[in-house]
């Protein structure tokens, strides 16, 4: 499995941000991780990334613990956050070359693995560009490099579409089906049709509670996924 999830739960003050979560995911799955606005899923990707720890309950990824191995889970996720820092007077390929460094590639394999990836995301034409000159849709693609520079076992993508025009949701989307292919990525996101378009499996969190775990088709049968997401989260 590449996440194992058990009983997490994390609190803020009165408020419960998860509650007693636990779920699975195995190599290879592609996961999105459903939920309306503050209902858990940016926390629940903080945790599995280390950034922040869990109230209680644990957590593995990739085979490590959350406390007892923060440092090697890092080595293996990519994470790309719902406000994705990049440095923006920096051009793309600088960057990717400095984040790179970052994850401590050999110096004589670094500008390899970033022409590889700037390949793989579609940069070619933008390498050469400040990052602060990109749309919205190339922004996110170099968000997804920096994510994949390390060639992680697991991607983590938290809201990586928000703000994009159809035309760049298409060519986001089909990106992370393309990577899909390699490695397991956790989705998050509150938008129906990207989890049809992207997932084979949807795990549904409202107010902090897991409440569905099933693959994509099953969820949708007798309707669409929109409606079987709104009246769940409405019985919650």
């Amino acid at each position: 499995m590449s996440i194992i999830v058990n009983d997490l739960t994390k609190v803020y003050g009165k408020q419960k941000a998860l509650d007693n979560v636990s779920l699975s995911i195995g190599d290879g799955e592609i996961v999105g991780l459903l939920g309306p606005n503050g209902a858990g899923k940016s926390t629940m990707m903080k945790i599995l990334t280390c950034f922040i720890p869990p109230t209680s309950g644990e957590a593995k990824v990739c085979g490590y613990d959350i406390f007892d191995n923060p440092m090697e889970i890092k080595k293996s996720v990519g994470y790309l956050s719902e406000q994705n820092p990049l440095y923006m007077d920096m051009y793309v390929r600088e960057f990717l070359l400095f984040v790179a460094g970052v994850h401590k590639i050999e110096r004589k394999l670094r500008r390899d693995r970033v022409e590889e990836i700037i390949s793989l995301t579609g940069l070619e034409k933008e390498a050469n560009k400040k990052i602060e000159a990109l749309s919205k849709g190339y922004k996110q693609r170099v968000g997804i490099a920096q994510a994949l520079i390390h060639d992680p076992k697991v991607l983590i993508l938290d809201e990586p579409t928000t703000g994009l025009d159809p035309n760049q949701l298409v060519e986001i989307r089909n990106l992370i089906k393309q990577i899909g292919k390699t490695k397991t990525i956790l989705l998050s996101t509150h938008i129906m049709q990207e989890v049809e378009a992207v997932c084979s499996r949807v795990i549904i969190i409202n107010n902090g509670r897991l409440v569905a775990d099933d693959e994509t088709k099953h969820l949708a049968e007798g309707g669409s996924l929109e409606k079987t997401f709104r009246e769940i989260t409405a019985n919650i």
